[in-house]
């Protein structure tokens, strides 16, 4: 019925002409009403004013007033309209709830999500069947809480009365009368004001995590940076080897085409000469065989007066010249291979030293100053007369990241430099210097196991050290040239600086503090 007399009441205020609800009601004299500016429109367009709905006719225009009555129910019916449509727009909001969520407990079909929870109650309550409780002044001093599954766990078992209290003593809720009977002696709060601190060590605990959460982002975003400025490296180191050996290829083959071209050079330097040799010998021998053919015509006859009388008549034999020591050159080609191959290797020490410069120059960025003390001296006293050697270690350590010094060694006959562990393990007579006692170190000869012997006078000595990588790299300064190099090292521990100019039979070393910059 409520549907109909709605559907009757909406037809009744709706105009036949833009069958809206009315706007400024009008009647005509046959009693049919219109919005004012939609009959005016009309008659403005017709010869002939008649009633759109029983087709009288006026011959002359009636006055048209304003019906205040229909006016205001236009108006009443539009609010109710607009209510209408805001509550079925909430109604829309409030749909069916989702998985997890509290349903309310009075709906009836579809259930809405619940707003709130009555403890009293022990029903849950969407927003259209809280409002009682929000307005019946017996329902308003029920206590609401947030929706919450299991009401009845709220509800203590032993006096039926709502969990209101906590009792930090058991860590449990308890009802009122249970906070004066079985935990009297307890030190009990409120419910809502444990709630109110585990709450707040909640938001400790979230705001934790999502500092945490920032941090990590932060990190992520610092690799993502790193492994781009690795990649941007890795494509321009990649770039300059590709150049750098595209160079030495060519430089090879155009050595190699070098030395091709002058050995048939010399090939062909050769074969002139022996032509022009044997040109010369195959006149002489064509000659010599003629004279050798007229010789052995003159042998032939049986009578000597004939033959007396015709060599009378021979001519000598012609000149000829003397082949004893004469020969083809032989070109040396060994000696060309030899020559070519030098070219190539100055030209790729050249490179090897570019290179080596350019890498000096990159990991001086890692420079540290070293200091050298005689605190750190070990062993730290001589057994005998003739056991006085000493190693010499940095005051600081390193135990990530990179670092370079370098040491001048020009002034010592001898000496060892490198990167040590804490020669807790040095023992006399003994010790190998190795990475496998942690020893990265290099020495001006061969002193013990361990160390690649040096040949060359070296004057400085640069060590660079990527602890995170493994890697331990020594440098010559003024050659600019790569020493010798411990690649895949596993660090544990801190690496120190170290420095002798011990030989193995003991030699004395620093015994005061030496800064090397």
């Amino acid at each position: 019925m409520a549907a109909a007399s709605c559907l009757l009441c909406e037809d009744q205020f709706l105009c036949c002409i833009c069958l809206e609800v009315f706007t400024d009601p009008v009647s005509t004299p046959c009693g049919h009403n219109f919005c004012k500016n939609c009959i005016t429109q009309h008659w403005n367009s017709s010869p002939l004013c008649q009633c759109p709905v029983c087709k009288r006719k006026y011959y002359t225009r009636p006055e048209l007033h304003v019906n205040t009555f229909i006016s205001e129910m236009a108006a009443q019916f539009k609010l109710s309209a607009q209510q209408e449509a805001s509550s079925s727009s909430r109604r829309s909001e409030q749909q069916s709830a989702k998985p997890g969520e509290v349903l309310c407990d009075v709906c009836t079909g579809t259930k809405l999500k619940a707003l709130k929870s009555c403890l009293v109650c022990l029903t849950s309550y969407c927003e259209t069947h809280l409002q009682p409780h929000q307005t019946v002044s017996g329902l308003k001093r029920h206590q609401l809480i947030d929706p919450v599954k299991n009401l009845e766990w709220m509800i203590c078992s032993k006096h039926d009365k709502p969990l209101e209290i906590y009792c930090k003593t058991d860590q449990r809720c308890v009802c009122a009368i249970c906070s004066v009977s079985d935990h009297k002696c307890h030190h009990v709060v409120p419910l809502t004001e444990e709630y109110e601190a585990r709450k707040a060590g909640l938001e400790k605990t979230e705001a934790e995590i999502q500092e945490m959460i920032r941090k990590r982002k932060i990190k992520i975003g610092e690799m993502k940076h790193s492994v781009q400025l690795s990649k941007e490296e890795a494509d321009r180191v990649t770039a300059e080897g590709v150049q750098i050996f595209t160079s030495l290829i060519e430089f090879a083959k155009s050595s190699m085409k070098e030395l091709i071209k002058t050995i048939e050079e010399q090939q062909r330097t050769a074969e002139k000469q022996a032509e022009g040799l044997m040109k010369e010998l195959k006149q002489e021998l064509s000659e010599l065989m003629q004279k050798s053919s007229e010789v052995e015509k003159l042998t032939r006859p049986e009578d000597i007066l004939d033959l007396i009388q015709s060599l009378s008549s021979v001519k000598a034999a012609p000149p000829t010249k003397d082949w004893t020591n004469i020969s083809v050159h032989l070109p040396s080609y060994t000696w060309m291979v030899v020559r070519i191959i030098n070219q190539v290797e100055r030209n790729l020490r050249s490179e090897i030293r570019k290179v080596t410069e350019a890498e000096l120059k990159r990991v001086r960025d890692y420079k540290v100053k070293v200091t050298f003390g005689a605190d750190s001296v070990q062993p730290k006293a001589p057994q005998s007369a003739n056991d006085n050697c000493k190693c010499v270690l940095s005051k600081q350590g390193f135990s990530s990241q990179r670092f370079y010094f370098e040491v001048n060694v020009k002034t010592h006959r001898t000496w060892t430099v490198g990167v040590v562990k804490y020669m807790s393990n040095l023992k006399r007579e003994s010790t190998i210097l190795s990475p496998a006692n942690g020893y990265w170190t290099i020495c001006s000869e061969q002193w013990r196991l361990g160390h690649p012997a040096l040949n060359s006078e070296i004057k400085e000595v640069g060590v660079f050290i990527d602890y995170d990588e493994g890697l331990v790299c020594f440098y010559e300064i003024n050659g600019a040239a790569l020493i010798h190099s411990f690649i895949g090292c596993s660090f544990t521990e801190k690496l120190y600086p170290f420095f002798s100019t011990c030989r193995n039979d003991g030699v004395q070393i620093h015994t005061s503090a030496c800064v090397i910059s």
